[in-house]
């Protein structure tokens, strides 16, 4: 289950997306439902589509949104490694989990049990909450008769962290000044409405490194553990990699550094050659391959850089395939 994409780039089809994806109360979660009402279809929505329609038209394939297309990829993909039939769903947008539930227990009037795989490897309220508690509420109120069971937060996996190296590897052979791991943001509000203790998330400047009950829902913590997994694993050293957070809304403060604040400063410390990655997502996307590749480009360019290259999310590496199917099989 993935985040999901528009039918297509149109601005009537992106406006129904974004109101799907914005009336979510894990997303903007600031205001009752009235507010939040006004507040998206009546200001952010009429203002975004047309622009978000634009960028989803620079990454359109022919055989549609690149989220999608992927996905359907690495259901294929994944289906040669198990006996078990694999489909697809999307949090917002098509196929929806009710359409994919329906179909699985009309094809399979026997079925036991659905392993529902969410592609987020890191707990955040807006992204893996949203997905799960989304698809439980969908299997209850439909009444399905199979069990359904969540794959938690893989985000220090054994088996995720291989595929996230693997994939990784083959770029550091390039000449390299710096990597650059761009998370998807969040509100710094969502940690601490997330933290169970009510106490630990950003209360300390290395609250992440400070065992905490907090870890098992922090997203920050979890970013920061796959980053230093994956580059420990790689062997690159502490200087050479740092993180940053992208794609904010509003006016509120989010997860810090900022990725556009950076590519922007980066030049001028002396980085001019860099990798950049987004291991938030899995598949690659509008926030992949619109943002960072295009936009973070032009940026980190115009700043004085030399050389940038965005290296891809793992969408069907044979290693995060085999990982998948490991946790199905």
């Amino acid at each position: 289950m993935n985040l999901g994409s528009p039918d297509s780039p149109s601005v009537p089809d992106v406006r129904r997306y974004l109101n799907e994806f914005l009336m979510d109360e894990r997303v903007i979660d600031k205001y009752g439902y009235l507010a939040r009402l006004l507040l998206v279809k009546g200001i952010i929505v009429p203002f975004r589509a047309p622009k978000s329609a634009h960028a989803y038209s620079t990454i359109w394939t022919d055989e549609g949104a690149p989220l999608i297309v992927i996905s359907r990829q690495l259901q294929a993909a994944l289906q040669e490694q198990t006996t078990y039939p694999v489909e697809i769903a999307m949090r917002y947008g098509n196929p929806s989990p009710k359409a994919t539930f329906d179909k699985l227990a009309a094809s399979m009037p026997n079925l036991k049990e659905v392993l529902l795989v969410p592609m987020y490897p890191h707990y955040a309220m807006s992204s893996y909450e949203t997905a799960v508690v989304y698809a439980q509420d969908i299997h209850k109120k439909e009444g399905y008769k199979f069990r359904m069971e969540i794959v938690p937060p893989y985000y220090n996996n054994d088996a995720y962290i291989n595929a996230m190296s693997a994939n990784i590897a083959p770029y550091l052979e390039q000449e390299y000044d710096h990597i650059l791991f761009s998370y998807h943001g969040i509100p710094e509000r969502h940690l601490r409405v997330s933290d169970p203790t009510g106490n630990h998330c950003l209360s300390t400047a290395n609250c992440c490194e400070c065992s905490s009950p907090a870890h098992a829902f922090c997203y920050r913590h979890q970013c920061l553990d796959t980053m230093h997994l994956v580059m420990q694993q790689l062997n690159v050293p502490k200087e050479k990699y740092s993180y940053a957070f992208q794609s904010r809304l509003g006016r509120d403060p989010w997860l810090k550094p900022y990725t556009d604040f950076r590519l922007a400063e980066m030049p001028k410390e002396g980085i001019k050659k860099l990798l950049i990655l987004c291991p938030a997502f899995v598949s690659d996307c509008l926030e992949t391959l619109e943002e960072i590749e295009m936009r973070g480009r032009e940026l980190f360019m115009e700043a004085g850089g030399t050389t940038y290259q965005m290296i891809p999310c793992m969408n069907t590496h044979p290693e995060w395939v085999k990982a998948l199917a490991g946790w199905v099989n």
